[in-house]
């Protein structure tokens, strides 16, 4: 039964986070690496790498490519991870996948994490499917990231930024080479610009794997994008170039039509004329965010609804949040790492509730007029989306 069999799955997630490649190595051996005959768009990166494999995945189906795309974490159920031609994975092909995947497990010495077995699941899918090119995000970091099983027609680094730093490092050159460890000797990569620390990394990455890497230059400007803000038309960008890497044949018709009829929930998506959501959880990604507000919003403030995890840079993003916000109203998220809602304080003296869950908060900020923003984590976004349509949340923590 499809909820016996993510029950399971989820039970996994006691084990924690691990990074390494044994566990996966050998539970994609034991499927008769099935991943060998498959091809990759690998995507490692900070912030956008949701954005970009989305955009990559709209061009190719646009194309006429069958794809496969794997991202994380979900924002409201598990079947958003895997997806063939746009569709989610149904329940009843999880609990197949997932029978499959416990059984051989019994056969293993240490039980793979839950996202080990999500990324098999990922990959056993993605062959059923006849999948022609799999669109592949990373989890975290790149080089002990359960994905970085696979050699790729192209790898592609998003901006890297400060996220993580208990797992990648506490600089950005530490950070900017656990994302490259997803580079393969030959394979060319493709990168969107980077501060200084982290670029230089990743050419000397690049070279000591005499990996041919180029930096996009500019962003996309001469077609209209199906996700808002000036960042897009970088991520936008740096996944036109990545196909063109890649090998893969696109036309300029299948790009032009991919970018526009591109779909990607949580990030600045607008679910009223005055509810917006966007998944931004680290400083870098909400100073983007408030380049959206603006370009959309002007100076307009917002009732910002806030909650993130335990690990993120919180003062940080509420002080860049600061310059749009009417109000704050701080909630504590349904997932065992979040920020009590209680710990958070207002800069700038800028008022400020507390809430024991996000459905409070919202019940609140609706009963006014005003613009109401919700941020800080993806968890949170799909908290509300899940309220939002009223469909039932399955809480994940990784």
């Amino acid at each position: 039964m499809p909820a016996e069999a993510l029950s399971w799955l989820y039970s996994t997630q006691r084990i924690g986070i691990k990074l390494g490649l044994d566990n996966i190595r050998s539970l994609l051996s034991l499927l008769e690496s099935p991943e060998r005959q498959m091809s990759f768009v690998h995507v490692a990166g900070t912030n956008g790498k949701g954005s970009v494999c989305a955009f990559t995945d709209s061009i190719l189906r646009a194309q006429g490519y069958k794809t496969g795309l794997f991202t994380s974490p979900h924002l409201v159920a598990f079947q958003e991870r895997i997806r063939a031609q746009g569709e989610p994975i149904s329940l009843e092909e999880i609990a197949e996948g997932l029978t499959l995947l416990k059984e051989i497990i019994h056969q293993m010495d240490n039980v793979p994490t839950f996202f080990e077995i999500t990324t098999a699941l990922a990959i056993w899918y993605f062959q059923k499917k006849d999948v022609e090119v799999a669109v592949w995000e990373t989890g975290m970091g790149g080089r002990w990231d359960a994905t970085n099983v696979v050699t790729p027609l192209v790898s592609v680094i998003t901006p890297v930024a400060f996220d993580h730093k208990e797992w990648l490092g506490n600089t950005l050159t530490k950070i900017a080479s656990e994302k490259a460890g997803i580079f393969k000797p030959g394979v060319p990569a493709v990168s969107a610009p980077q501060l200084d620390e982290a670029a230089e990394e990743l050419r000397r990455v690049a070279d000591s794997q005499r990996v041919p890497l180029r930096f996009i230059e500019k962003p996309h400007t001469v077609s209209p994008l199906g996700l808002r803000g000036p960042h897009q038309q970088w991520n936008a960008a740096l996944a036109v170039e990545s196909i063109k890497s890649s090998g893969l044949i696109v036309t300029e018709k299948a790009i032009l039509r991919g970018l526009f009829e591109v779909q990607w929930l949580g990030r600045f998506q607008m679910l009223s004329s005055r509810l917006i959501v966007d998944g931004a959880h680290n400083p870098t990604a909400i100073s983007a965010l408030i380049s959206t507000w603006r370009e959309t919003f002007k100076e307009e403030k917002a009732r910002v609804v806030f909650g993130s995890l335990k690990d993120k840079e919180s003062e940080e993003m509420l002080r860049i949040l600061s310059e749009i916000a009417r109000e704050f109203l701080f909630v504590s998220l349904e997932n065992p790492r979040s920020r009590p809602a209680i710990e958070y304080r207002a800069p700038l003296a800028i008022p400020a509730r507390h809430f024991e869950n996000s459905e409070a908060a919202l019940s609140v900020a609706l009963n006014s007029n005003e613009l109401i923003l919700v941020t800080g984590s993806l968890f949170l976004v799909g908290e509300i989306l899940a309220q939002f349509n009223k469909l039932a949340y399955q809480s994940t923590n990784q």
